[in-house]
């Protein structure tokens, strides 16, 4: 290795290169790969994940779009590589990083997939500095928004076709800006209808609805709660939604709220889009209140007075509050415990290399073995399916060396994963079977039309409804999919943990 003569690196606060979002010890593998003659060297790492959130019975696979955004403009600064050779790496390395562009290959599942444990949900192939230097990124972006999505379609109802209508609230409880967004982003994959917010509408788009109305200080400024009312409804006249508990939710929010919309239907007679149009209630014994605010505008002819909730929501809250108190909003705002995933707060996605490419162009399986087997990874390259049964539901998957071709209508011999499986090894004939994982980028090269945030919202919507069985969408002790291997997997999985490890899997 050549000596280190580094230029004294100046740390900058603005600085900002998402390349760099990587652990350190990636740099310290690619470097020293690289100066022993591996430059060029194809790698695959398969991005899987062992659990699935909230010991539910499925995930939805996400992050795919930023993924590939960020790949298509990958690149080091020579800020970068000032840092970089501060911190040891090597001349020659760091002047093969100055023009490098990233242009390997991305198969994965379309973002928004319904995906299991174990099933790749994303198949890098690339040269050795591009596969190495990504993991980080990679797993950071696909984690975050797969664990927020996931959380949404229970929160939204979505997984229990019981659809509400929620508003996420979190972006002031996230974990840093990028989290405030990204899940923004994601929570309306998952079946919200809007956010709070404004950056995420204006980076995404209007699918990505920036919400909102007022706050307890917005009151607590005027003199009394009617005088804040009034300004409120004099500013937006048709849309007037009121915040109902900042003194008392019956004794004043509510007789408020009726005498302002008193004043304005005696101000604009007959135009129904200039009422109160909603109110919320933040804080005490939410159902009780909702029946007793419900009880009471209807009594007074406001039927149409809708009704909002919002404080530390999550969907066993809500579902406890409609199926057991008779109390279901008409909106909710849900904050803090969808944007951290507070039950489950991590995704448990994992980047493991599976393959090397050899110069006649196969492929040398790869495999972590470990002392524990359910840690013992599927080596090889691999490609993911599922077979759908003869209503259209997933009825299991099904992992294969990538040069195996699975076909609807012929019998293929499978290997459970399932340690519990009482019978491993069954024959199964496919009514109908799809390859999962797509190729989004070939050769660095765009290889998919990315649908909009609208189709992406539909394709989950679409799945949990029609395509997945019911049993694995229940809440409480859900059905485990089925995830299965083609006998050559498993002979390959079999054979190397046996010359790796000694024993069997």
């Amino acid at each position: 290795m050549s000596n280190i003569k580094a230029e004294v690196y100046i740390p900058d606060e603005d600085y900002d290169n998402p390349a760099m979002i990587t652990d350190f010890y990636e740099f310290t593998m690619a470097n020293c790969l690289f100066m022993h003659g591996y430059k060029d060297t194809v790698m695959v790492f398969d991005m899987f994940y062992r659990e699935n959130p909230d010991g539910q019975g499925y995930a939805i696979s996400c992050g795919q779009h930023k993924l590939i955004r960020f790949l298509q403009n990958y690149h080091f600064n020579e800020q970068d590589l000032i840092w970089l050779r501060s911190k040891g790496m090597a001349q020659e390395f760091c002047d093969y990083l100055r023009t490098y562009r990233w242009k390997g290959d991305i198969y994965a599942l379309r973002e928004g997939t319904v995906c299991y444990p174990q099933v790749p949900m994303v198949r890098v192939e690339c040269d050795m500095v591009g596969a190495i230097l990504i993991e980080t990124y990679l797993l950071q972006t696909m984690n975050f928004h797969s664990l927020i999505a996931t959380k949404a379609t229970k929160i939204s109802g979505l997984s229990t076709h019981r659809p509400r209508n929620v508003m996420e609230f979190g972006t002031r409880r996230a974990q840093g800006a990028s989290a405030g967004n990204d899940g923004a982003y994601a929570s309306i994959l998952g079946g919200c209808v809007g956010t709070a917010n404004c950056l995420a509408e204006m980076k995404f788009g209007p699918e990505v609805k920036a919400v909102g109305t007022i706050a307890h200080s917005f009151i607590e400024f005027f003199p009394d709660e009617l005088s804040a009312f009034r300004a409120y409804a004099d500013t937006y006249p048709e849309n007037v939604s009121l915040l109902l508990d900042t003194y008392n939710i019956l004794e004043s929010g509510l007789p408020n709220l009726i005498r302002l919309d008193d004043e304005l239907i005696a101000k604009y007679p007959g135009d129904m889009n200039r009422r109160v149009k909603s109110a919320r209630i933040d804080s005490g014994d939410l159902a009780r209140g909702y029946k007793k605010l419900r009880k009471a505008l209807d009594a007074a002819g406001k039927s149409y007075v809708k009704l909002v909730a919002s404080n530390s929501l999550d969907e066993k809250k809500m579902a406890n509050m409609e199926m057991y108190e008779g109390a279901k909003f008409d909106s909710y705002g849900v904050g803090e415990k969808l944007i951290t995933s507070a039950t489950d707060p991590v995704f448990g996605g994992v980047y493991k290399l599976v393959a090397v490419k050899n110069e006649d162009g196969t492929y040398t399986p790869k495999m972590k073995c470990s002392d524990s087997a359910s840690k013992a990874i599927i080596p090889g390259k691999l490609m993911a399916w599922r077979v759908f049964d003869e209503e259209g539901k997933g009825q299991c998957d099904i992992i294969s060396m990538d040069d195996e071709v699975l076909e609807s209508g012929q019998p293929v011999q499978v290997y459970d994963l399932d340690p519990d499986a009482y019978n491993p090894i069954r024959t199964i004939v496919p009514v109908h079977v799809e390859r999962l994982l797509v190729p989004h980028l070939i050769g660095g090269e765009l290889a998919i039309d990315l649908p909009d945030i609208r189709a992406k919202k539909e394709y989950i919507r679409e799945q949990l409804e029609c395509r997945v069985w019911e049993s694995e969408l229940r809440p409480e002790m859900p059905h485990k999919h089925y995830v299965d291997l083609t006998m050559k997997v498993k002979q390959c999985r079999d054979d190397m943990y046996h010359q790796l490890h000694g024993g069997k899997i």
